[in-house]
């Protein structure tokens, strides 16, 4: 997959949704009523870039204090939703020594690999960090996990929502109108290319989580390294 390509298509599509005002705000950002719960596999990226990050947030946070700003701890790339947060969903009705299993197997033969988070891109929901792969153990990863998965008769969700072949992260949602629209542009612009650094993935969480990966809710199921 053309990574830039994907993404510059993304930033060019979606940036008008937020020139017309016809952008997407997600009101369970701050409902107590959210219960959506799942278990993810998930990557953190090293605390050089996410505070690389910061510096961008803090920018943005100037603009627009009231949308929801990602902290260091809740930055992640996301290599599977394996089960994707649904209301009500408990750890209690899966066994997850068998979803480690199947994830373990999945690890075989894939090496560690480097990301360079390079640019942001937009959604019409969100603000996110471009990631960059140095090779295709990321995509080959998530091919095991989808064919793991689909023959163990475990409880799973990949790809039902949609079929995930990107690294980016999410670091803003929106959650209020957008208060300073024309200087919002200017700073996206402004970091559209901007080099956050870049990482080496030698570990994989599997966590249970909610739909915004904060750090109160999520639970370390089990860490993987590779070499």
């Amino acid at each position: 997959m053309d990574l830039d390509k994907y993404y510059s298509n993304l930033y060019e599509t979606s940036i008008e949704f937020l020139l017309n005002d016809t952008y997407l705000i997600d009101d369970q950002i701050d409902s107590s009523l959210d219960d959506r719960f799942g278990i993810t596999l998930l990557i953190r990226p090293s605390i050089q870039v996410k505070n690389s990050i910061q510096h961008f947030l803090d920018e943005l946070k100037l603009i627009d204090f009231e949308q929801y700003y990602y902290p260091n701890s809740d930055i992640h790339i996301t290599v599977m939703s394996i089960i994707s947060c649904y209301n009500g969903f408990n750890l209690a009705t899966i066994s997850v020594p068998d979803y480690v299993e199947i994830i373990e197997k999945s690890l075989v033969g894939i090496n560690s690999f480097e990301i360079n988070f390079e640019g942001i891109t937009v959604s019409p929901s969100a603000i996110m960090i471009q990631g960059f792969v140095s090779d295709n153990f990321l995509d080959d990863l998530r091919n095991n996990l989808r064919n793991n998965f689909k023959n163990s008769g475990l409880e799973e969700s990949i790809d039902k929502r949609y079929s995930i072949s990107t690294a980016h992260s999410t670091v803003v949602r929106f959650r209020k109108r957008i208060k300073n629209k024309e200087k919002l542009m200017e700073t996206l612009k402004k970091y559209r290319d901007f080099n956050f650094g870049k990482f080496t993935v030698e570990k994989y969480d599997l966590v249970f989580n909610d739909w915004y990966q904060r750090k109160q809710f999520v639970q370390l199921l089990k860490q993987f390294k590779v070499k």
